[in-house]
């Protein structure tokens, strides 16, 4: 049986969801009378915490509005990091935790806040439009979140339950290195029982974590994200692409989107050039990647490449000659 102060912080709980919940109802879901009811409002006034009592039909507890808990106690500049951390969080796809989750979140920060300060933060969401568009995200659980994270604080070996892409489940264990966040989605990286070698995990299709026995070191400058990004770039699919391009490493990283590549010297062009490896599902969308370049390349392989940008070029000067909708159109499409 719950003990009563564990019943008085449910009750606290309750009434955090915000509205007025009546006697018999807050009876109900703690498994009490109605006069005991009471004696927790009492209590919590007691600690200083403002339950208002309404009277009449729809009458029963609440919490009176601006309350602050101690572990809220949040100045303006605060209270937007907060919330603005869980709107921006999501629409970047760095969400830890559910839609419903984060809202909850969000609600409850709101409804501890003073009016007036909620008032300007209400205005300033309501009128605050993103350029860029939101991210779709794949959430993991918070449960396998939090222990790989104290896994890899503790530098503990963690057994992972893991669905591959395939739809093959396995028992492993991992030396979680580090935890990693990544165009929308969630990884871990670290040494491998089953491969033996350097692994990458996707953290939403991780379904149990338990820690082991044992302890494990990082080596020196080891970069997580680095290694994410590498193991992503290397990921199987239908096209393998390597392109010369002129420039150095830092250059040639700079200019391309994160996470679908990697540069390396290339030793047959001299030092002026760098070779850059990816692959591709579709080639459709490399001719315009390869022009934000702004730097001369060339394709190596696949030869399939060279048709794609040279039709795509065809386009694009079809397009700057055109001065009609129809010769656009026309351009673009080979009509």
């Amino acid at each position: 049986m719950p003990r009563p102060t564990a019943r008085v912080l449910a009750l606290l709980e309750i009434l955090q969801g915000g509205g007025t919940h009546t006697a018999l109802d807050l009876a109900r879901r703690l498994d009490v009378d109605e006069r005991t009811v009471r004696r927790y409002a009492e209590h919590l006034l007691d600690l200083d915490v403002p339950v208002e009592s309404v009277r009449g039909r729809y009458g029963g507890y609440r919490l009176a509005p601006g309350f602050r808990m101690p572990p809220l106690m949040l100045t303006d500049e605060e209270a937007l990091a907060v919330l603005l951390g869980l709107v921006a969080g999501h629409r970047a796809g760095l969400a830890t935790a559910s839609r419903e989750a984060a809202e909850a979140a969000a609600a409850k920060v709101r409804r501890v806040l003073p009016s007036t300060l909620a008032a300007r933060l209400d205005a300033l969401f309501a009128t605050t439009d993103f350029t860029a568009p939101e991210r779709e995200t794949t959430t993991p659980e918070t449960s396998v979140m939090l222990r790989l994270a104290a896994a890899a604080r503790q530098r503990r070996p963690a057994v992972i339950v893991y669905t591959n892409r395939g739809g093959r489940r396995s028992e492993r264990t991992v030396h979680p290195y580090g935890i990693v966040a990544h165009s929308g989605r969630w990884y871990v990286t670290g040494p491998d029982s089953v491969s033996g070698e350097l692994r990458t995990f996707r953290l939403d299709r991780i379904t149990q974590v338990r820690l082991a026995q044992g302890t494990f070191t990082v080596p020196d400058g080891f970069r997580p994200a680095d290694v994410v990004r590498a193991s992503l770039a290397g990921t199987p699919w239908r096209h393998e692409v390597a392109i010369a391009v002129q420039g150095t490493a830092d250059e040639v990283h700079t200019r391309l989107p994160r996470g679908i590549a990697t540069v390396e010297p290339h030793a047959g062009h001299g030092p002026d050039w760098v070779l850059v490896r990816l692959r591709a599902q579709q080639l459709d969308w490399l001719p315009g990647v390869l022009a934000e370049l702004g730097r001369p390349f060339l394709v190596e392989e696949p030869a399939q490449l060279r048709d794609v940008i040279s039709a795509w070029t065809h386009r694009v000067a079809g397009c700057a000659t055109a001065t009609t909708p129809q010769e656009a159109t026309a351009a673009w499409y080979g009509t």
